[in-house]
């Protein structure tokens, strides 16, 4: 009981560190105004950020409420109706809800599956195009060395270090996906948790030699500790073991008024893969964009 009394405190904590102590959306999210929530990375926030000023734009009240926390906290704080829509990942949510995905799924079986598990009282809007998901990178020069053009190469070498977030170890798409569906000797393959979601500190583990290969996410730029871009080699999936992870709106159904739809689905549908790039390397990279500058400069450039 005292372990679960904790729990629920830490999460009106972050809740209440996110929004304003007079914002009446601290804990519940007001029927006049859309509170968009967050995730705890870059990405997350500005499309986020895109969504809400092309809500306003359409006549809407927008309030944004930043950095709530991992896909757990965020889905709690939809459920509970502390933020009306999020910004959500189809593959990884799918799963999250209990979706059993083939290897191969096509974004479409994942969109099917996806409304198939979603608990009563959420839902989605389109997919868009756009999909950050997991990738297997490695450096050019071992590239080249070992003749490593797909994840079915990794069985060349001598020992497969993985370079990514500790969770990748249980994730259907790690290591035993990498032995159950491409043959890599699972006695080769052991992590290098790095915990910063396939940035900076990731990719120096592999360009240092601690690792042979790097979990990174595909709308990731490719940077050093200096900003620097790193010239790394993507594996290609042609089994198709990491999900699609189109980017999609997830809702609390009836939570938003008539209109509103329509325009975050349109927004949705400029977001290609190549655009969050473009978008994340000018947050993160020595621009240092900050994500509302960033969202409305590309809504202004492809309207």
């Amino acid at each position: 009981m005292k372990k679960r009394l904790a729990a629920i405190a830490a999460f009106a904590l972050v809740l209440t560190a996110c929004s304003s102590p007079s914002d009446p959306l601290a804990t519940e999210s007001s029927d006049d105004v859309i509170t968009i929530g967050t995730a705890n990375f870059p990405e997350s926030e500005i499309i986020g950020q895109v969504w809400a000023q092309a809500l306003e734009d359409a006549g809407f009240q927008v309030e944004v409420t930043s950095a709530i926390g991992s896909r757990e906290v965020y889905l709690r704080a939809l459920e509970e109706g502390s933020v009306d829509l999020v910004p959500e990942y189809a593959g990884n949510l799918a799963q999250f809800y209990g979706a059993d995905l083939p290897t191969g799924a096509t974004p479409a079986d994942v969109d099917t599956a996806l409304s198939e598990v979603l608990p009563e009282g959420l839902s989605t809007g389109n997919l868009a195009e756009g999909e950050s998901k997991d990738s297997y990178r490695v450096t050019r020069s071992l590239a080249d060395d070992r003749g490593l053009t797909t994840l079915a190469d990794l069985s060349k070498l001598d020992q497969v270090r993985i370079a990514a977030n500790p969770e990748l170890a249980e994730r259907p798409y790690g290591p035993r996906g990498l032995t159950s569906v491409y043959n890599v000797d699972a006695s080769t393959i052991t992590m290098v948790p790095i915990s910063d979601g396939g940035g900076p500190l990731t990719i120096a583990a592999l360009t240092s030699g601690s690792a042979d290969v790097a979990d990174i996410y595909t709308t990731s730029p490719l940077l050093d500790s200096a900003g620097n871009e790193i010239d790394l080699v993507t594996l290609d999936d042609p089994e198709g073991l990491v999900l699609p992870q189109n980017v999609l709106p997830l809702m609390r159904s009836g939570a938003l008024p008539d209109g509103a739809v329509d325009a975050i689905n349109g927004a949705s549908a400029l977001l290609t893969t190549d655009a969050l790039v473009a978008m994340n390397l000018r947050n993160i990279g020595k621009e240092k964009a900050e994500a509302p500058v960033i969202a409305r400069e590309f809504l202004e450039e492809n309207s």
